[in-house]
């Protein structure tokens, strides 16, 4: 059996190929797994658990089916998706992790996270996730009424895109320094992250032993999967 790990699909309406894609993967590859991940950024944006969004309601019942059929699906947060909450869980049967997470495979303690939290220089992006991670600033986002909370999701959008094309990429990628100390702090040497859209495997040296990194792909010109098996992992894209 294989465990199958998915991140950035920025999954919305406008990208119909997107979803379709994701529709096939669940329908085929994710109902013979022995287990599904998801490590952030499945949606490109969420504004809250009660927005009825069509699009979002057959995602929704993709992975309901998948958790009928007894295959657990794990989803952590992403930054466009961290409001994501208890009532999608129950909706679809997910269960959510926090960020970073320690998990078992076939003998491997892995550290899995989004990534986010490692990009450590990009001192902008670090201070609007302390604040949109702050349990007090998400509850009052939801008190808001919905078309509010969706214009300021697309100002937010809006603004991201417009300082990517501004940042110096070596700022948005994770921070060496940051990766190796978490995963001195988790007491393992392999870690499996997405976020920064930048698919690799690195290895290194960690306190004088290997260890190495595995990114995730997004999903804007094909799918990005990483199948872990009794022989270890292997990172793959997936054509449309």
């Amino acid at each position: 059996m294989t465990t199958l790990f998915i991140s950035d699909l920025h999954l919305e309406a406008d990208r119909p190929e997107i979803a379709n894609q994701f529709l096939q993967f669940m329908e085929m590859e994710a109902l013979h797994a022995e287990a599904l991940y998801i490590l952030g950024d499945l949606f490109e944006s969420w504004v809250g658990d009660d927005d009825p969004n069509e699009h979002y309601a057959w995602i929704k019942q993709a992975l309901k089916k998948l958790t009928r059929k007894n295959i657990p699906v794990w989803f952590m947060h992403g930054n466009r998706d961290f409001m994501i909450g208890e009532q999608f869980a129950a909706e679809t049967g997910v269960e959510i992790l926090s960020d970073p997470e320690v998990i078992d495979l076939y003998g491997d303690s892995v550290l899995i996270s989004h990534g986010d939290a490692f990009c450590t220089d990009d001192l902008e992006y670090q201070a609007v996730r302390r604040m949109t991670r702050d349990p007090a600033w998400q509850a009052m986002m939801l008190a808001k009424p919905l078309e509010e909370r969706l214009a300021f999701a697309a100002e937010a959008r809006e603004a991201s895109m417009a300082r990517g094309g501004t940042i110096d990429e070596d700022i948005t990628d994770v921070n060496q320094d940051a990766i190796e100390g978490a995963l001195r702090k988790a007491g393992v040497s392999i870690m499996l992250h997405g976020h920064t859209h930048r698919p690799a495997v690195h290895e290194f040296s960690l306190d004088g032993k290997p260890a190495r990194r595995i990114v995730l792909g997004d999903w804007y010109e094909q799918g990005s999967v990483v199948r872990w098996d009794e022989n270890g992992p292997v990172l793959a894209g997936m054509e449309r």
